[in-house]
C-alpha cells in the first residue's frame, strides 16, 4: 500500500469510531461525568471534610488526579474492546479488513486511536467538572507530564482493550475483564489513599498492581507528590505498551481468534 492509501486506510477507521462515539454521546461521556460528580462528592465533599489533608494537600485536591486517570483508563479500554468486538461479530468488518492488504500495525492502529481520543477526552471532561468542586485551586506541577501520562496510559488501555475485543466471544466476554479484573485493580490502585497510608502487607500487595505506577505518576504531574519515583512509573508504563503492542502484533498477524 502507499502512503496515502495507509492513511485513508487509518483515517476511515479513526473516523468512523469518532462519529459514532458522539452520536451516542449519552452512553460514551455522560456516564463518566456522572460517576466522577458522586465521586467527588462523597468521597470529595463528604469524607473529605473529615480526612482533611493527604500528603500535606486538600483530600479533594488530592484524589482528582485519581477520578481522572479512572475516566480515562475505563474509557480507552471499554471503547477499543467494544468496537472491536462490534466488528468482528456483528458488522464482520475486520473480515474484510484481513482479506485487504492493510498491514497488521494499521489494523491496530486505528482501532486504539479512537479508544485513546476518548479516554483523553473523557478524562479532560472530568477534570473540567472537578473545578466545581476544587475551586480554581487545583495544582498543576508540570502539564507536560499530565498529557503524557494521559496519552500513554490511554494507549495501553486501548491495547489492552484490543487484546479482550479479539478474546471475546459475546458480550459478556467483554464485559467480564473490565468488572472483575480492572475495576477493582483501579480501586486499588491508590485513588483514594497514598500507599504509605496501609499496613506493610498491603503496601507490598500495591506495588504489583501496574495501575498504581500510572495513577502515581499522572498525581505527580498535578501536585508534585510521588509515593515511588517517576522514572519507576515511566518505566512501567513503557514496559506495558511495549508488552500489549506485541501481543497485539501478534494476534492481528496470525489471525487468533478473528478468523470465523
Amino acid at each position: 500500500m502507499t502512503p496515502f492509501q495507509l492513511w485513508v486506510s487509518y483515517y476511515t477507521m479513526l473516523r468512523k469510531d469518532i462519529v459514532r462515539m458522539f452520536r451516542i454521546w449519552v452512553q460514551t461521556f455522560l456516564p463518566s461525568v456522572i460517576t466522577s460528580c458522586l465521586y467527588f462528592l462523597i468521597f470529595g465533599s463528604v469524607l473529605g471534610s473529615r480526612i482533611g489533608q493527604m500528603q500535606g494537600v486538600d483530600y479533594m485536591s488530592f484524589v482528582v488526579p485519581g477520578l481522572v486517570m479512572l475516566a480515562i483508563v475505563t474509557n480507552a479500554y471499554s471503547n477499543t474492546s467494544f468496537t472491536f468486538f462490534q466488528s468482528k461479530f456483528f458488522f464482520r468488518g475486520i473480515d474484510e479488513i484481513l482479506v485487504s492488504p492493510t498491514p497488521p500495525w494499521l489494523l491496530i492502529a486505528g482501532f486504539i486511536s479512537g479508544g485513546i481520543v476518548r479516554g483523553v477526552l473523557v478524562g479532560t471532561i472530568v477534570l473540567l467538572v472537578s473545578v466545581f468542586f476544587t475551586g480554581l485551586h487545583l495544582a498543576i506541577h508540570n502539564i507536560l507530564i499530565i498529557f503524557g501520562f494521559a496519552i500513554l496510559t490511554a494507549l495501553v488501555f486501548s491495547l489492552a482493550g484490543l487484546v479482550n475485543g479479539v478474546y471475546a466471544k459475546s458480550i459478556d466476554g467483554i464485559n467480564l475483564v473490565p468488572t472483575f479484573v480492572l475495576t477493582p485493580l483501579v480501586y486499588l490502585g491508590g485513588v483514594f489513599y497514598s500507599v504509605h497510608s496501609l499496613p506493610q502487607a498491603a503496601q507490598y500487595a500495591t506495588y504489583v498492581n501496574p495501575i498504581f505506577y500510572l495513577i502515581n505518576g499522572f498525581r505527580y504531574g498535578f501536585l508534585g507528590l510521588a509515593d515511588i519515583p517517576l522514572w519507576i512509573s515511566l518505566a512501567v508504563l513503557c514496559g506495558m505498551i511495549i508488552f500489549l503492542v506485541a501481543v497485539n502484533w501478534y494476534l492481528i498477524r496470525t489471525g487468533l481468534g478473528l478468523k470465523q
